[in-house]
């Protein structure tokens, strides 16, 4: 699981990444609105943890449009304003959990727990993976792209979900070979390369925003870069 912690102060943001990383979690932190709404389009988070007073973006507006993006991510405001009425501007704002500074990290991370679990569920409902205005349904096999269907074969579709189930992420080829193909690598061969620029010329082209990259020398990173 992927959070991603919206917080100015590096002490409190170091306490939290640290705690998350030792409870298994992978954290990343952004300083301020507008790195975290730029970082949010760019990866895939599984949950937010955001102040409300943050240089650039407000908390506040930065939960707005992060809920307009994808409304089934959570969000978890954490933050120094704890009268009722700040509390409903919160949930009003699209927060799914509140909670005041100082906090007790156990009770940070029971919260957080809670709040994956039941953003798993509605996930596992629904059974679609969604980046931008790519959408996979997992149930029916099919794909789209904005208001266009896209025709994949088997493996083009496996391909595109290991994709998007780790996108933000740099694959090489042996990690997608060994996944999607479930053989060991053959450094001779090129299929993933080829298979790759099969989805590309179905995902991408005629689109403005290309979702598949090449990081050179590396592999490949699936994302709005």
């Amino acid at each position: 699981m992927r959070i991603l912690i919206v917080e100015d102060e590096p002490k409190v943001a170091s306490f939290i990444k640290k705690g998350l990383e030792e409870s298994n979690y992978e954290a990343e932190i952004a300083y301020d609105g507008l790195s975290a709404f730029n970082l949010a389009h760019q990866y895939q988070y599984d949950l937010f943890i955001l102040d409300i007073i943050i240089p650039g973006i407000s908390g506040l507006d930065l939960c707005k449009k992060l809920k307009l993006k994808n409304p089934d991510i959570p969000i978890l405001m954490l933050t120094a304003l704890g009268t009722t009425d700040d509390k409903l501007i919160g949930f009003d704002a699209g927060a799914d959990d509140y909670m005041i500074k100082p906090f007790e990290f156990r009770e940070l991370l029971a919260r957080i727990k809670v709040l994956l679990k039941t953003a798993n569920k509605a996930v596992d409902q629904s059974n679609k993976l969604i980046f931008g205005d790519l959408e996979l349904d997992l149930n029916r096999k099919t794909v789209k792209r904005g208001i266009t269907q896209i025709e994949l074969t088997a493996k083009e579709f496996a391909l595109i979900e290991f994709f998007m189930r780790n996108s933000g992420r740099v694959l090489s080829r042996n990690d997608i070979v060994e996944k999607v193909w479930d053989v060991s690598f053959d450094s001779g061969t090129n299929v993933v390369d080829v298979y790759v620029n099969f989805l590309r010329k179905k995902i991408d082209k005629g689109f403005d925003k290309k979702l598949i990259h090449t990081k050179v020398g590396f592999g490949y990173i699936f994302g709005d870069l």
